[in-house]
């Protein structure tokens, strides 16, 4: 059964799973199932049946819509409904461009500031993630594999830095969920996380540029492809 045969029901996580008030909540659920592509780009969003779903009125879903149009994560047309949208190139170009350039500077940065006890907490993660891809457990892999860049963010002592760099990412993480499926590019993303570890273990800061820069130019030969296989996800150029 496709996504988009399942009802709200099924798609949505419960409220439950998320903290704040009730509008955060629904925002942060409705959120959730767009970036995990449990709403695939292009399809309609029925409120009625949100509502339904979640046992809520329609004010907490419409001001969630709200939210994430403002994100760029829907698309509210005028007597046509609201649609989850689609990927925009330009926009994942440009996100990966600026992605890069925070993360290769924060791992240059700390390379040559990193203590032991951060560096028990990459091989923990790391160890994590080994057993995630044995399990096959892709969602569970991609959650680890996103603390991961979050603690080296969090390893500069920048206290913006990993929101800022979230916020350029947003749609390309959206999309990378695309190609985490792809046989063998899990294990060929473990291997280049180990690579990461080994230069910030060796205090190297241009084998930690060079290890991050590899990785994350990964992503674009992959989506790349797909623009052209996929187009019903793509946006107009």
């Amino acid at each position: 059964m496709s996504p988009q045969d399942q009802s709200a029901e099924t798609r949505l996580l419960s409220l439950d799973r998320f903290q704040g008030s009730l509008g955060q909540r629904v925002y942060q659920c409705l959120r959730t199932a767009i970036l995990a592509l449990t709403y695939r780009p292009g399809e309609i969003l029925r409120k009625p049946e949100i509502c339904a779903a979640l046992g809520v009125s329609r004010s907490p879903v419409s001001d969630a819509v709200a939210r994430l149009a403002a994100e760029g994560l829907v698309e509210v047309v005028p007597q046509a409904g609201t649609f989850v949208a689609r990927f925009s190139m330009e926009e994942i170009r440009e996100g990966a461009f600026i992605r890069e350039a925070i993360e290769v500077a924060a791992a240059e940065r700390v390379a040559e500031t990193i203590t032991e006890s951060q560096l028990v907490l990459l091989r923990r993660n790391l160890v994590v993630q080994a057993a995630l891809l044995k399990d096959g457990d892709t969602a569970g892999f991609h959650k680890t594999d996103a603390e991961m860049h979050e603690l080296i963010l969090g390893f500069t002592g920048l206290r913006h830095l990993a929101q800022v760099s979230d916020t350029v990412w947003l749609h390309v993480n959206r999309a990378r969920r695309l190609i985490l499926p792809v046989p063998g590019r899990p294990a060929q993303t473990l291997d280049e996380h180990r690579a990461i570890l080994a230069a910030l273990e060796a205090h190297d800061p241009v084998a930690a540029r060079a290890a991050v820069q590899r990785h994350l130019r990964q992503l674009l030969h992959y989506l790349e492809p797909l623009e052209r296989e996929r187009p019903e996800l793509f946006g107009p150029r």
